[in-house]
């Protein structure tokens, strides 16, 4: 029995290899797929067919080394389950696209290796960093700093306390100020605030706002709900617990969360208690699932194509501007947050 022998795998062409085919030098080659670069009709038409022929394509990555910009970004995020940041996601990425940048996607989770990601982003020498609504720790931002002084920009987040890092992020606390104004409007009397993450609220400002508001019409924010993640079933299990706990005459009337999937869990609690309008409800972000027919969460939508081209802006054109419409949302009025 003979042994059966494997094709041998094709070499994949080199600038040289078409280089030689169209007959012209190896730097022809270069300039013929660099744009903007100094080179004739007749020797690019050469290449070109040339390359066809061959199945070529040019190193990207390698040129850029070579330029000593890779036209990557890496882009970290730490809430992949959160609906609103794939929404960030989807449009960073396409805005990256668009200006000729690739995307190196750095999950930061919370307690893993922050060393291991960030280290890979600069072995491969990205020309920046963004942060996608990441709570910087003191930690993560060492690492990222220590890189080779490539820009930092932070989205969605305040970190003011981390100097470098460049922040784009709405005006939450306005954005309170004007949940707490419609809650007022309904005549609610008694008020919470449910948060995500038990970090500083001057990360968003929004209770902030919010609790400034009620107060500056005489009310005042009487319960602070903590979920500790993002998370429905935590919102869920959080109200739950209180209502439990709470006496009928002594509950709050009406619940600012953080964001819509905090405000979901919510609505989904009050359903399984069939208390669905006992208590207005509004969130934040205006995820897609806001406007379904079961929640109609009344939520304040970010300007995410704006946020995301001044954060590219900064990031790569160091071209900043302070005062434009990218630090203003829009509260989305439904039907959660009406007294009945």
């Amino acid at each position: 029995m003979t042994k059966e022998t494997k094709a041998p795998k094709p070499s994949k062409a080199t600038a040289s290899d078409v280089a030689e085919l169209a007959g012209v030098s190896k730097w022809t080659v270069s300039r013929a797929f660099t744009p903007g670069a100094s080179v004739s009709d007749k020797a690019q038409k050469k290449v070109l067919a040339a390359a066809e022929i061959l199945g070529y394509r040019p190193n990207l990555l390698a040129r850029s080394l070579t330029k000593k910009s890779t036209h990557i970004i890496g882009v970290a995020i730490d809430e992949l389950k959160n609906p609103h940041s794939m929404m960030v996601l989807d449009t960073v990425t396409k805005a990256l696209q668009t200006r000729g940048y690739m995307t190196l996607l750095l999950n930061i989770t919370e307690g893993e290796n922050y060393q291991a990601v960030i280290t890979m982003a600069d072995q491969l020498q990205v020309d920046g960093i963004l942060f996608l609504g990441n709570v910087l720790t003191t930690q993560l931002y060492d690492v990222a700093h220590a890189m080779h002084h490539i820009p930092l920009v932070q989205v969605c987040r305040n970190s003011e306390e981390h100097r470098g890092v460049d922040i784009v992020n709405i005006d939450g606390y306005q954005a309170g100020r004007e949940i707490a104004e419609l809650f007022l409007a309904q005549g609610y009397q008694r008020f919470g605030y449910m948060k995500g993450p038990d970090v500083g609220s001057n990360h968003l400002l929004r209770m902030e706002g919010f609790r400034d508001g009620l107060e500056a019409k005489g009310a005042t924010l009487n319960v602070m709900m903590v979920a500790g993640h993002y998370d429905r079933n935590a919102a869920y299990q959080q109200i739950t617990g209180y209502w439990q706990a709470t006496p009928r005459g002594e509950r709050i009337e009406a619940m600012f969360c953080e964001n819509d999937i905090l405000a979901i869990g919510v609505l989904e609690a009050l359903i399984a208690r069939d208390q669905r309008h006992s208590m207005g409800v509004i969130g934040f972000d205006d995820i897609d699932e806001a406007s379904s027919p079961v929640w109609q969460l009344t939520s304040y939508r970010q300007p995410r194509e704006k946020l995301i081209a001044e954060a590219l802006n900064r990031l790569i054109d160091d071209n900043p501007d302070p005062d434009g419409d990218w630090r203003h949302g829009e509260l989305i009025i439904r039907q959660s947050h009406l007294k009945r």
